[in-house]
Protein backbone atom coordinates (compact mmCIF):
# COMPACT_ATOMS: atom_id res chain seq x y z
CA UNK A 1 0.00 0.00 0.00
CA UNK A 2 1.42 3.37 -1.03
CA UNK A 3 0.24 6.70 0.34
CA UNK A 4 1.17 10.06 -1.25
CA UNK A 5 1.78 12.78 1.36
CA UNK A 6 1.70 16.56 1.06
CA UNK A 7 2.84 17.96 4.45
CA UNK A 8 1.25 21.34 3.57
CA UNK A 9 1.91 22.75 7.05
CA UNK A 10 5.63 21.83 6.90
CA UNK A 11 6.76 22.07 3.26
CA UNK A 12 4.13 21.23 0.69
CA UNK A 13 4.33 19.20 -2.50
CA UNK A 14 5.15 20.73 -5.86
CA UNK A 15 2.89 20.90 -8.90
CA UNK A 16 4.13 17.58 -10.29
CA UNK A 17 5.46 15.56 -7.32
CA UNK A 18 4.47 14.36 -3.87
CA UNK A 19 6.49 15.71 -0.95
CA UNK A 20 6.54 12.20 0.45
CA UNK A 21 5.46 8.67 -0.34
CA UNK A 22 4.90 6.11 2.36
CA UNK A 23 5.19 2.50 1.23
CA UNK A 24 4.55 0.22 4.20
CA UNK A 25 6.90 1.35 6.94
CA UNK A 26 9.25 3.17 4.55
CA UNK A 27 8.91 6.92 4.01
CA UNK A 28 10.52 8.57 0.99
CA UNK A 29 10.84 12.37 1.18
CA UNK A 30 11.38 14.47 -1.95
CA UNK A 31 14.18 16.98 -2.21
CA UNK A 32 13.72 19.56 0.53
CA UNK A 33 15.22 23.06 0.55
CA UNK A 34 15.07 26.23 2.65
CA UNK A 35 12.73 27.89 0.14
CA UNK A 36 10.09 30.13 1.73
CA UNK A 37 12.05 30.39 5.01
CA UNK A 38 14.15 33.07 6.65
CA UNK A 39 17.25 31.04 5.71
CA UNK A 40 16.56 31.27 1.96
CA UNK A 41 19.49 33.15 0.44
CA UNK A 42 21.44 32.85 3.68
CA UNK A 43 24.49 30.87 4.78
CA UNK A 44 24.72 27.16 3.98
CA UNK A 45 24.53 25.99 7.61
CA UNK A 46 21.40 28.10 8.26
CA UNK A 47 19.79 26.51 5.21
CA UNK A 48 20.89 23.05 6.37
CA UNK A 49 19.23 23.61 9.74
CA UNK A 50 15.91 24.53 8.07
CA UNK A 51 16.07 21.57 5.69
CA UNK A 52 16.80 19.03 8.44
CA UNK A 53 14.08 20.55 10.63
CA UNK A 54 11.55 20.12 7.84
CA UNK A 55 12.61 16.55 7.15
CA UNK A 56 12.50 15.57 10.83
CA UNK A 57 9.07 17.20 11.22
CA UNK A 58 7.74 15.22 8.22
CA UNK A 59 9.06 11.98 9.70
CA UNK A 60 7.48 12.83 13.06
CA UNK A 61 4.17 13.62 11.32
CA UNK A 62 4.16 9.99 10.16
CA UNK A 63 4.83 8.73 13.69
CA UNK A 64 8.60 8.42 13.33
CA UNK A 65 11.61 9.87 15.08
CA UNK A 66 14.94 11.28 13.83
CA UNK A 67 16.73 7.94 14.31
CA UNK A 68 14.27 6.39 11.81
CA UNK A 69 15.94 8.44 9.06
CA UNK A 70 18.35 5.99 7.46
CA UNK A 71 19.47 7.74 4.25
CA UNK A 72 20.09 11.30 3.11
CA UNK A 73 21.16 12.41 -0.34
CA UNK A 74 22.47 15.97 -0.09
CA UNK A 75 22.92 18.14 -3.18
CA UNK A 76 25.02 21.29 -2.72
CA UNK A 77 25.98 24.11 -5.06
CA UNK A 78 29.32 24.90 -3.38
CA UNK A 79 31.09 21.70 -2.31
CA UNK A 80 33.76 23.81 -0.58
CA UNK A 81 31.20 24.76 2.09
CA UNK A 82 30.64 21.06 2.88
CA UNK A 83 33.98 19.30 2.39
CA UNK A 84 35.99 19.10 4.55
CA UNK A 85 33.30 18.70 7.19
CA UNK A 86 33.44 21.50 9.76
CA UNK A 87 32.58 21.59 13.46
CA UNK A 88 29.59 23.81 12.63
CA UNK A 89 28.24 21.24 10.17
CA UNK A 90 28.77 18.41 12.67
CA UNK A 91 26.91 20.40 15.33
CA UNK A 92 23.88 20.88 13.05
CA UNK A 93 23.67 17.14 12.32
CA UNK A 94 24.23 16.29 16.00
CA UNK A 95 21.46 18.69 17.04
CA UNK A 96 19.00 16.71 14.90
CA UNK A 97 20.31 13.14 15.13
CA UNK A 98 22.38 12.93 18.32
CA UNK A 99 24.74 10.04 17.66
CA UNK A 100 22.30 8.13 15.43
CA UNK A 101 23.36 9.58 12.08
CA UNK A 102 21.79 8.42 8.82
CA UNK A 103 23.90 7.51 5.81
CA UNK A 104 24.60 10.60 3.71
CA UNK A 105 25.97 11.27 0.24
CA UNK A 106 27.05 14.88 -0.37
CA UNK A 107 27.00 15.65 -4.08
CA UNK A 108 28.24 18.89 -5.64
CA UNK A 109 26.05 20.17 -8.47
CA UNK A 110 25.99 23.22 -10.76
CA UNK A 111 22.74 24.63 -9.41
CA UNK A 112 19.33 24.04 -7.87
CA UNK A 113 15.90 25.26 -8.99
CA UNK A 114 16.39 28.62 -7.27
CA UNK A 115 19.74 30.44 -6.93
CA UNK A 116 18.77 31.51 -3.38
CA UNK A 117 19.13 27.94 -2.12
CA UNK A 118 22.43 26.10 -1.86
CA UNK A 119 21.37 22.74 -0.40
CA UNK A 120 18.63 20.24 -1.18
CA UNK A 121 18.19 16.94 0.67
CA UNK A 122 16.19 13.80 -0.15
CA UNK A 123 15.52 11.41 2.72
CA UNK A 124 14.44 7.85 3.41
CA UNK A 125 13.10 6.79 6.80
CA UNK A 126 12.18 3.33 8.03
CA UNK A 127 9.47 3.79 10.63
CA UNK A 128 9.15 1.39 13.58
Amino acid sequence: MKKRLDFKDIYGSGPNYARGVRAGNTLYISGTTAMRSDAQGGPAMAQLRVVLDRIVRMVKAEGGKPSDIVKLTTYVTNIGEWIPITDEQTKVYTDFFGKEFPTNAIIGIAGLGNPAVCVEIEAIAVLD
